[in-house]
């Protein structure tokens, strides 16, 4: 019979300025119908919240990130000091499903399963702009048209709500912290290259996504702008580029090639269709998005040609961290 594995829930945040979006965040996680094992947070090289974290936030364990800036060494902290067999991420800016915790522990009663992420819905702080395509909902951090309706097997998770068994991190080596965000630099796909890491490791693994197993993520206005769309979708290219090169293989951009051919001129054929709102604004936009992601990766790739392919930047998992239970 199998047990169900205790459970770790790691946030990461680094600004003041989302203070209440991360009580919510915390509230949410504590307030779960299967309360976490532990919760811990981790400060990015922000000396200020971790202080006001430390005196408000109770039963948390907060902690500075300890590896270079940016969200990959954040998360690989906050691996460090969990104790649960599973860890899940959520982002400081999204909420959980109260379900949330009960889902994605459900998915792992199967011992091939070493992660399992969930659907991430976005909250927009303003109306949803009438041009912005759900296919692109990647843009601002959410789950997009095109990705599985039920529960299946899927090559990366979204890191807002993902989870991933604590042995699988260990083996694989937690996060490059030369991926990814740091601060509000728009650059990702850390995720992804973990992903990647892990299923080449493992070929029998299985990575799931469950869209029961749900959050809520805000979208604040100076995201649901033209600039900031063509700005992310440029990253996103930049940010493939590096995993590419780092990954090595077809797999790297399986994802992408599925999406190309089926998902976006479905939608071209569904932005142009009578009666929808927007049209003309709509495939501008399907047009922009594909265009300055391609640009991103051309320009990306011959950068990455420069490039040794090391190893992790830094080892994800070295001495305990201490930190202030609070």
């Amino acid at each position: 019979m199998n047990t169900e594995p205790s459970l770790s829930v790691v946030v990461c945040a680094y600004t003041l300025d989302r203070w209440e979006d991360l009580q919510a965040a915390i509230t949410s996680v504590q307030s779960q119908h299967r309360p976490p094992d532990d919760v811990v947070l981790v400060v990015d090289h922000c000396p200020e919240l971790q202080r006001l974290a430390g005196r408000m936030l109770h039963g948390v364990l907060v902690l500075p990130n300890q590896q270079h800036k940016g969200l990959s060494g954040a998360r690989n902290t906050g691996v460090e000091a969990a104790v649960g067999d599973v860890v899940a991420f959520l982002d400081d800016d999204a909420t959980a499903h109260p379900s949330w915790t009960d889902r994605l522990l459900s998915d792992y009663r199967d011992p091939r399963v070493v992660g399992v992420g969930g659907l991430v819905v976005p909250w927009w702080e303003t109306d949803r702009p009438a041009w912005f395509p759900p296919e692109f909902d990647w843009v601002v951090g959410c789950s997009y048209r095109g990705l599985p309706e039920q529960p299946a097997p899927i090559r990366n998770f979204i890191g807002a709500n993902m989870s991933f068994r604590k042995d699988a991190l260990r083996a694989a080596g937690g996060f490059r912290t030369d991926l990814g965000r740091v601060g509000t630099r728009p650059l990702g796909c850390e995720e992804t290259e973990l992903c990647l890491r892990i299923t080449s490791r493992r070929p029998d693994a299985v990575l799931l996504y469950d869209p029961s197993a749900a959050v809520r993520h805000r979208v604040p206005a100076a995201r649901a702008t033209w600039s900031y769309f063509r700005a992310r979708c440029y990253a996103e290219g930049l940010s493939k580029a590096l995993v590419a090169r780092y990954s090595n293989g077809s797999a790297a951009l399986s994802s992408e090639r599925a999406y190309l051919k089926s998902t976006i001129p479905r939608a071209f054929r569904e932005a142009l269709h009578p009666g929808r709102p927007a049209p003309a604004r709509t495939a501008l936009a399907l047009a922009l998005g594909v265009c300055a992601t391609a640009l991103g990766y051309a320009v990306g790739s011959v950068r990455a040609r420069r490039l040794a392919v090391p190893a992790p930047a830094e080892p994800a998992y070295r001495a305990p961290v201490k930190g202030s239970p609070v």
